[in-house]
């Protein structure tokens, strides 16, 4: 894509929970003269809003269809299990998924954790989202396994969270189209991967301007008019 051809504004996409601002801040400080404009997209939707032109990038989370699109893998998250504060598990300052086997734990039908099996007992029915879930943990339906950020965004004060191990990990990753990468995903790339505003795939720098050599000084040599002795004498004549 030509210089000519650079979009005049970016468009990024992000799930629940995923924490664009400060890439948000980063990009503001670069390419001031370009907007960015968030677009907030369901989990299940992500990979559709791309392929849709919603987005010129999006952050999801793994595991997700890459059939025509890349994928750079950003950070894992932790695992954690939502719970009323009275909650017996909250005494300990993490949960097995060993002691889950008796519990009822919901699975939301937006969940992307990639579950061999999910522990626990299910629920007679599946929650549409993982907010619908958070409400029914605090009713006292069951627990909820979800990433750390997922737990933050829909906190409340009748319910925390414990870190859940032998559990799949949520991967958060920055995802577009194979076919459509342009200059500014290009410099989006290179901020979330911590390049510099110098690194020769960050900013495009405008060329030094070249030094100029300064003029050789011209060295001058003086004769010592005394040498040999006295004066010059002025050549005789020829008779």
């Amino acid at each position: 894509m030509t210089g000519s051809d650079t979009p005049s504004s970016f468009r990024l996409g992000y799930v629940p929970g995923t924490t664009p601002a400060k890439w948000v801040r980063t990009w503001q400080e670069r390419l001031p003269e370009v907007p960015l404009s968030l677009v907030p997209v369901p989990a299940a939707g992500a990979a559709e809003l791309l392929r849709g032109d919603g987005a010129d990038a999006v952050l999801l989370r793994l595991p997700v269809d890459r059939d025509g699109l890349h994928a750079i893998p950003l950070y894992t998250e932790t695992t954690v299990v939502v719970l009323p504060k009275e909650h017996p598990f909250t005494e300990g300052e993490e949960i097995s998924s060993v002691q889950l086997d008796e519990a009822i734990v919901l699975h939301p039908l937006d969940d992307t954790l990639a579950w061999t099996a999910p522990p626990g007992h299910p629920a007679r029915e599946r929650p549409e989202t993982t907010a619908m879930a958070v409400e029914l943990v605090a009713a006292g339906v069951g627990l909820l396994v979800v990433p750390q950020s997922l737990a933050r965004l829909h906190h409340r004060k009748d319910l925390t969270f414990r870190p859940l191990t032998g559990a799949p990990a949520s991967q958060v990753a920055l995802a577009w189209l194979e076919d459509a990468g342009t200059e500014l995903t290009e410099q989006f790339i290179g901020i979330v991967r911590g390049r510099t505003v110098n690194s020769t795939r960050g900013v495009p720098q405008p060329p030094a301007p070249a030094k100029q050599k300064k003029p050789a000084r011209t060295q001058v040599v003086r004769r010592d008019t005394n040498r040999g002795g006295g004066r010059n004498r002025k050549p005789r004549r020829s008779r």
